[in-house]
């Protein structure tokens, strides 16, 4: 199949020509027919299948046709401004009326969906699409919504501020679409999702994407569309068949770095992620590596936007070899150079592993994913496993072994067992204990929900952590 055959604009076949896109994903095959249709779409898809296009693209050819039927406008909203500066007279206020809205969990793929936007409509000059979220001067969000964009792109918190200020109005919206919709709801941004769907026209179409529809995000999903087409492409729990993954059992924090430094010596490196717990440890770890002669640098929450964007620039264009980043890049960053992802801790929930280790192996590219696991940590990778459907192999590097054996942190398995089986916790043999002994002392590496970082636990509010990223 071919993108001319799915009933695309010229405008649109030609930008994509010119981008080198020759042939569409899967997700796409399914959804741009269907959303040109006019349907509401829910669409289940792995990270890095191309579903900003899948949504993107036929958007665009909505607003192509209905330029080429509609008379002459008369003028822009800058034009009368101008006009009107120009008599002396005061501009009068006009909120932003944006025809579609594109909600997103993270600044990194606001601006990438953004970015994406702009390639696709190249070649549609009175398309603008404009970026609105958090770290962001508000001077400057002020004069992206004096363009009166057609297409606006926000995380929910930030859209929220200018739709209280009568900056943005919803009343000519014809498309909204949540991406990475079960990672907003984790993010806790369900109050003001449901707040801005209310301000939109019930005439709207509306398109859900998701790692999965079920629970919370299926029950909001079915108030918020009408007789929607369900397209299931790969669960959140794809098998990453392009990326190996392998689990390397560490000893404490002092073996866990040591071995992370002799992984990234590694010659088969482009670029790499290495993902941490907490936004400290993202600081830690990058002046480490970067003392130790590496082009690293940290990725997180605490900065700036300014400083965030620097630092994902540097990394697309190379400057950068190693980003190590709290989940907030886990979702948004598609730099196809990216051949490793490490794990310095594991996440929190098996959902977000499959987005971390999907930054490599882009595009069908092959990658490789690399989790440092304190010994304590055994039950959680079992987890992953079991929502993956695949056992992640134990490697050791010749020198850094660890001093327990791979058998001993990693239960054995029942007779048949495989992942997924309902017998998540196979019998203990006579004589073994499955638990550590009430009250007995932590080890190193075992604080903060054993993810191999010190300090005395978590001090912070981790539901504001997760909103900032």
């Amino acid at each position: 199949m071919t993108f001319e055959s799915l009933g695309l604009h010229a405008s649109i076949i030609k930008a994509l020509t010119d981008a080198g896109y020759t042939k569409p994903t899967t997700v796409q095959e399914q959804a741009i027919p269907a959303a040109i249709a006019g349907r509401d779409l829910l669409v289940s898809s792995q990270t890095g299948s191309g579903k900003t296009a899948a949504f993107m693209l036929p958007a665009l050819n909505r607003f192509a046709a209905a330029a080429a039927s509609a008379p002459a406008q008369g003028k822009t909203p800058n034009q009368q401004t101008q006009a009107a500066r120009a008599k002396g007279e005061r501009p009068r206020f006009r909120p932003a009326q944006p025809k579609m809205l594109v909600l997103t969990p993270t600044r990194e793929l606001a601006l990438q969906v953004t970015t994406a936007t702009e390639k696709y409509g190249s070649g549609m000059r009175n398309i603008k699409a404009v970026s609105i979220l958090g770290g962001m001067p508000y001077p400057k969000q002020m004069q992206l919504l004096a363009r009166n964009p057609e297409i606006l792109v926000a995380t929910p918190g930030r859209l929220i501020d200018h739709m209280e200020s009568g900056k943005i109005d919803f009343s000519e919206l014809e498309v909204l679409v949540l991406d990475e919709a079960d990672r907003m709801l984790d993010m806790g941004f369900i109050d003001d999702i449901e707040r801005i769907i209310a301000k939109t026209p019930a005439t709207r179409q509306t398109m859900l994407f998701s790692a999965t529809l079920d629970g919370m995000v299926g029950n909001m999903a079915r108030r918020i569309t009408t007789d929607p087409m369900v397209i299931q492409i790969a669960g959140s729990a794809s098998k990453h068949e392009n990326i190996q993954q392998r689990v390397h059992f560490v000893d404490d924090l002092s073996h866990k770095n040591r071995l992370l430094d002799q992984l990234l010596r590694d010659v088969s490196i482009d670029q790499a992620v290495v993902f941490t717990a907490t936004k400290r440890d993202a600081d830690t770890i990058a002046d480490r590596l970067n003392i130790a002669g590496f082009a690293a640098a940290a990725l997180h929450g605490d900065m700036h936007q300014g400083a965030r964007n620097r630092t994902l620039d540097s990394l697309r264009r190379g400057q950068v070899k190693v980003l190590v980043a709290t989940d907030v890049a886990a979702r948004g960053i598609d730099v196809p150079a990216i051949t490793h992802v490490f794990n310095y801790d594991l996440p929190k929930f098996p959902e977000d592993y499959v987005h971390r280790i999907g930054r490599t192996g882009r595009a069908g590219r092959n990658g490789l994913a690399i989790s440092l696991v304190n010994h304590s940590e055994a039950m959680h990778v079992k987890r992953i496993e079991r929502f993956t459907k695949q056992v992640i192999p134990v490697d050791v590097v010749e020198g850094f072994e660890p001093k327990k054996t791979a058998s001993a942190s990693r239960p054995s398995r029942p007779n048949g067992w495989r992942p997924g089986d309902s017998r998540s916790r196979p019998p203990a043999k006579p004589g073994q204990r499955t638990f550590s002994k009430p009250g007995a002392p932590r080890k190193e590496g075992s604080g903060n929900g054993g993810t191999g970082n010190t300090g005395g636990g978590y001090k912070g509010n981790r539901a504001s952590d997760a909103r900032r990223g």
